[in-house]
């Protein structure tokens, strides 16, 4: 053999090499992309199910006060248990938003009664769902970050025919739906 084809040889079999080892740092770049993601959304999870928790409560203690209110009370019940039951993320996202519009129905309802937001049990509920929010938007936007940095590596070259290969599917964000939420707050004095 010619010392010229044992250099192409060589040449190609380092290029070889050198494809199969991106290609496997590739996939598992994909593998600890995926996990951090659905480990975002789980931390989500817990947020929302201690929310889902605490519903009841505060329910039942606006039923208290607020008798003549009940649409507003069974939007509130019907929309967390769509929510508790979601099969999919992109379902849970769905009832997600539509859960937190019937919880501020629910809060501008609480507004018009003086003595339920004295009741001290109120607001301490009101304090716990309050902070769970909170909790539950920053475990919102940890989520949105890590599934766009999935996104983005699957969607951009060479690393979607990786992602093709081995049908790394789009995950979705966490949006707000509600053409209302996305509009300017009026401030007016």
């Amino acid at each position: 053999m010619a010392i010229g084809t044992i250099i192409v040889i060589s040449v190609l079999a380092l290029l070889v090499i050198g494809v199969v080892a991106w290609g496997i740092s590739t996939y598992n770049k994909f593998i600890a992309m995926r996990n951090n993601a659905e480990e975002a959304f789980s931390t989500m999870d817990v947020y929302l199910k201690k929310r889902y928790d605490l519903i009841p409560n505060f329910v039942e203690t606006v039923k208290g006060y607020a008798k003549h209110e009940k649409e507003t009370l069974e939007k509130v019940m019907e929309a967390r248990y769509s929510a508790m039951n979601s099969s999919t993320v992109e379902q849970k996202i769905d009832n997600e938003n539509v859960l937190q519009g019937a919880l501020k129905s629910l809060f501008a309802v609480a507004e018009n009664y003086p003595q339920l937001q004295a009741n001290e049990n109120f607001r301490d509920l009101q304090n716990s769902l309050k902070s769970l929010e909170e909790e539950i938007a920053n475990s919102r936007k940890y989520y949105n970050g890590t599934v766009n940095l999935y996104n983005t590596k699957r969607e951009t070259f060479p690393s979607n025919i990786i992602a093709k290969w081995f049908k790394f599917t789009k995950k979705p964000l966490y949006e707000v739906d509600d053409a209302e939420e996305r509009k300017n707050v009026k401030v007016s004095f």
